[in-house]
């Protein structure tokens, strides 16, 4: 279900990952014809447990403000790997090793790879768009 309130809602984890400094983002658009079970995958990794948590509780609060919140969070306590499962995207946060060791866009490697850029442009341009909607209309 790649619609706009999901691109959005893959856009705000982008930029809590960017605000929390995580390093080596990267976003997977998932092909269902591929057997993919979501849309999107955001991977990211943070330098030590700390970090990873912190980029983990900054998708889920600002997530949490609109209203969306996780269907699963899985590997929060050991901070190796923490999955935030948002049914329609997931987000992988991992330590560098562990990052190597799974090697997810190896193993998704027939899927699309994006730039952060191209979802957090499109969703900040909307309200802007919006607004000159209404002044001109």
């Amino acid at each position: 279900m790649k619609d706009n309130g999901s691109k959005a809602q893959v856009s705000e984890a982008i930029r809590a990952c960017q605000d929390k400094k995580a390093e080596e983002l990267t976003i997977l658009e998932l092909d269902k014809t591929s057997g993919a079970f979501t849309d999107y995958f955001v991977i990211c990794s943070g330098t030590n447990p700390r970090q990873i948590q912190a980029i983990s509780d900054e998708i889920e609060l600002r997530l949490k403000r609109t209203g969306v919140s996780p269907h699963n969070i899985e590997g929060y306590k050991q901070a190796e790997w923490v999955l935030l499962d948002y049914v329609d995207f997931v987000v992988h946060i991992f330590s560098g090793a562990a990052r190597k060791y799974y090697d997810l866009e190896r193993l998704w490697r027939s899927a699309k790879k994006l730039e952060p850029a191209e979802l957090t442009m499109k969703s900040r341009r909307r309200p802007a768009a919006r607004k000159a909607l209404r002044k001109h209309g």
